[in-house]
C-alpha cells in the first residue's frame, strides 16, 4: 500500500535567494527576525545577506564551495546561511553540542572551506575548541559575536561585523559582485550530517528546489501566514529548526523569534510579551510547560498553532495542548534528514487520537509505504519498514555511494530504518527504530509501543524503554520513568500495573525513577546514554 497525494501548493520560487528577494519585495519593512533587541525587516535581511555574500565572494569564496555554521539560534545564523547561498555555496550545519574534535571531523568530511562560529555560548569558547584540531580545508573562520560587537570588535578581521562592513564597501565600489551567484532549483542547498540508518555520521545532500517544495506544503498545511509570529526553539542545525522553522516562515512571510536556549520561564515570557502565535517543538517541550505549577494559560492566549513529533505521544498531551493551552491547531509530523526533514503530517481537522497516535499522511506528491523484509509492499495494519519515494528524497550521502545505495533502493525507495504501519486512511503509525527493537524470549519488543502504553499510567509524565541483557530471556525491558509533580510510585507498584496492562513479554523487568530524561538538542531522548547508565547499574 502506498499513499501518494497531489500538491496544490507549489513554490513560486526556485531557490532560497529567489525566495528572499521575493519576500523583501513583498514584505519590505515588516519584521522578519526579532532576536532580543535586534530586529531585521525582510528588506534589512536581504541587505545584510547581500553584504555578507559580497564579502565572501571578495574573499575568494566560489560558487560550489561549502561553508559551515557552528552556532546557536540567532539572527546571525540566518543571515550567514542565506549569504552562503547568495554566494553560490552549500550550507553545512554543526551541532552546538559537538566538542572540538567532533566539529573538526565534520569540517573535514564536508570539505568546508569557511566556518561561521559563535564566540562563546553557555560559557564555552567555541573557536578555542578548534585549536590544534585538523579542520581540513577551512581557509577562513568568521566569528559571530553573541552580543552586539563593540567598535573595536567591528574593526577586527574575521568577525561578522567586519565582513558585513567589507561587503558594504564592495557594493559601494561597484566591483560587480552585488548580484547573487547563478544557482537554480537543482543546486545543492545544504548538507546535514546524520548517523542515518547505518552508524557513522554521513552528510545528507539536498537541493534548493526540493526543500522549498516540501516546506511550502508544510507551511500551507500548518496554515502559516504573514501575520504569524513564530518562536523557534528547535536548533537551526536540525531540519526542524531550520527548514520547518525560519525557512517555512520566510515562505509564508511570517516573523521569527529565534531562541538560543530552551528555558520554560523564558519561553512563557516571550509568548506573552511578543504575542507568539506559532511554536513547534518536541513533546517534552509541551509537557514541561504543562507541568509548570504557576502556569497562567491566559498568557498563552495568542498561541494558536503548534507541531510536534515523536513515536510516543500520549493522546492526553494533544488534548491538553488544545484544551488547557488553547492551541487550536496541533499537528504531528514525521521526517528525517534524508527526506529533507519532512515525510508526513496530520491535518488540522484530524482527531486527537489520530494526531497523537499517528504522524499523519504523506505530504503531497510523495509516496509513503510499508515494506516487508523481502521487499513486498504491505497493506493497512501490517507492520514493516517505513519507506518513502518522491521529490523529497535526498540526492545522496556526500562522497558515500555505498551508503547511498544501501539506503535508496533501485526503485527509488528511501529506507528509513523506522518500523511502522499505515491505517486505511494512509495515516502513519511509527512503532520504533529498527535499531531500538529488542527480542525478549523470542518476541520482538518495540520500546515506543511499550512507552505509549506506560504513559497511560496516571502518575507518569515521561518514560523511555531500552533493552537490557538477560540470561534466560536474551533481553528484557528497562524503563526510565519521570513522574508527574507530586506523584508517588515505586517499582513494585509499577511492575504490578504493567503486568495488568501489557502483554507479559512487554513488561519491563527493571525500573529507574529519574528527575528527567537525557535529551539531545532537538528534544529527543538519548537512549545511548540510558543504555550506558543501565550497563553501569547492572555491572
Amino acid at each position: 500500500m502506498t499513499t501518494p497525494a497531489q500538491n496544490n501548493e507549489q513554490p513560486t520560487t526556485a531557490t532560497t535567494i529567489d525566495l528572499l528577494q521575493s519576500a523583501a519585495a513583498q514584505h519590505g519593512s515588516r519584521p522578519f527576525i526579532v532576536d532580543g533587541t535586534k530586529t531585521l525587516s525582510f528588506a534589512d535581511t536581504l541587505a545584510r545577506v547581500q553584504e555578507l555574500g559580497a564579502a565572501l565572494a571578495d574573499d575568494g569564496f566560489k560558487p560550489g564551495s561549502r561553508a559551515a555554521i557552528w552556532a546557536p539560534n540567532s539572527w546571525q545564523w540566518i543571515v550567514a546561511a542565506l549569504a552562503i547561498h547568495w554566494a553560490g555555496g552549500t550550507l553545512v550545519t554543526l551541532n552546538t553540542r559537538y566538542k572540538g574534535a567532533e566539529a573538526a571531523a565534520i569540517l573535514r568530511a564536508s570539505g568546508a572551506n569557511t566556518l561561521f562560529v559563535v564566540d562563546t555560548f553557555l560559557g564555552i569558547n567555541y573557536p578555542a575548541q578548534l585549536e590544534g584540531q585538523d579542520c581540513g580545508g577551512v581557509e577562513r573562520i568568521i566569528t559571530l559575536c553573541a552580543a552586539e560587537p563593540s567598535d573595536s570588535e567591528a574593526n577586527r578581521n574575521q568577525t561578522l561585523a567586519s565582513y558585513l562592513a567589507r561587503g558594504a564597501r564592495c557594493l559601494e565600489s561597484g566591483h560587480g559582485i552585488g548580484a547573487p551567484a547563478p544557482i537554480d532549483a537543482d543546486t545543492p542547498s545544504d548538507i546535514l550530517f546524520t548517523s542515518g540508518t547505518t552508524g557513522r555520521a554521513k552528510g545528507v545532500l539536498t537541493c534548493h528546489g526540493q526543500n522549498l517544495r516540501a516546506f511550502s506544503s508544510f507551511a500551507h498545511i500548518l496554515g502559516l501566514d504573514s501575520q504569524d509570529r513564530y518562536l523557534i526553539i528547535n536548533p537551526f542545525f536540525h531540519s526542524f529548526g531550520y527548514k520547518a522553522g525560519w525557512l517555512a516562515a520566510l515562505i509564508a512571510g511570517a516573523t521569527v523569534y529565534p531562541l538560543a536556549v530552551f528555558d520554560v520561564p523564558a519561553v512563557l515570557e516571550t509568548i506573552k510579551r511578543e504575542q507568539i502565535t506559532v511554536m513547534p517543538g518536541p513533546p517534552t517541550l509541551f509537557q514541561s510547560i504543562l507541568a509548570q505549577p504557576d502556569l497562567n494559560t491566559a498568557d498563552l492566549a495568542s498561541l494558536t498553532k503548534a507541531t510536534t513529533g515523536a513515536a510516543t505521544i500520549p493522546t492526553q498531551l494533544i488534548v491538553a495542548m488544545r484544551d488547557t493551552l488553547g492551541i487550536s491547531t496541533v499537528l504531528t509530523a514525521y521526517g528525517l534528514s534524508e527526506s529533507c526533514g519532512l515525510v508526513s503530517i496530520c491535518r488540522a481537522d484530524d482527531s486527537a487520537e489520530t494526531i497523537a497516535q499517528t504522524s499523519g499522511r504523506a505530504i503531497p506528491d510523495v509516496e509513503l509505504a510499508i515494506m516487508a523484509a523481502d521487499g513486498r509492499l504491505l497493506g493497512p495494519g501490517e507492520s514493516g519498514e517505513i519507506v518513502v519515494r518522491g521529490y523529497n528524497v535526498m540526492q545522496g550521502y556526500l562522497d558515500n555511494p555505498d551508503a547511498t545505495a544501501e539506503t535508496i533502493d533501485v526503485e527509488g525507495w528511501l529506507h528509513t530504518g523506522d518500523i511502522g504501519c499505515l491505517d486505511e486512511a494512509g495515516n502513519l503509525r511509527i512503532t520504533d527504530r529498527l535499531k531500538d527493537m529488542y527480542i525478549s524470549g523470542g518476541f520482538n519488543c518495540y520500546p515506543a509501543e511499550i512507552e505509549q502504553q506506560m504513559l497511560d499510567h496516571p502518575a507518569i509524565t515521561q518514560v523511555a524503554v531500552v533493552g537490557a541483557p538477560d540470561e534466560r530471556m536474551g533481553e528484557v525491558g528497562a524503563a526510565f520513568v519521570v513522574l508527574k509533580p507530586g506523584a508517588q510510585l515505586d517499582a513494585t507498584e509499577l511492575h504490578r500495573w504493567c503486568r495488568e496492562h501489557l502483554a507479559n513479554y512487554k513488561v519491563p523487568r527493571h525500573f529507574s525513577f529519574v528527575n528527567a530524561l537525557p535529551l539531545n538538542a532537538s528534544g529527543k531522548v538519548l537512549k545511548t546514554e540510558l543504555r550506558q547508565r543501565l550497563d553501569a547499574d547492572l555491572s
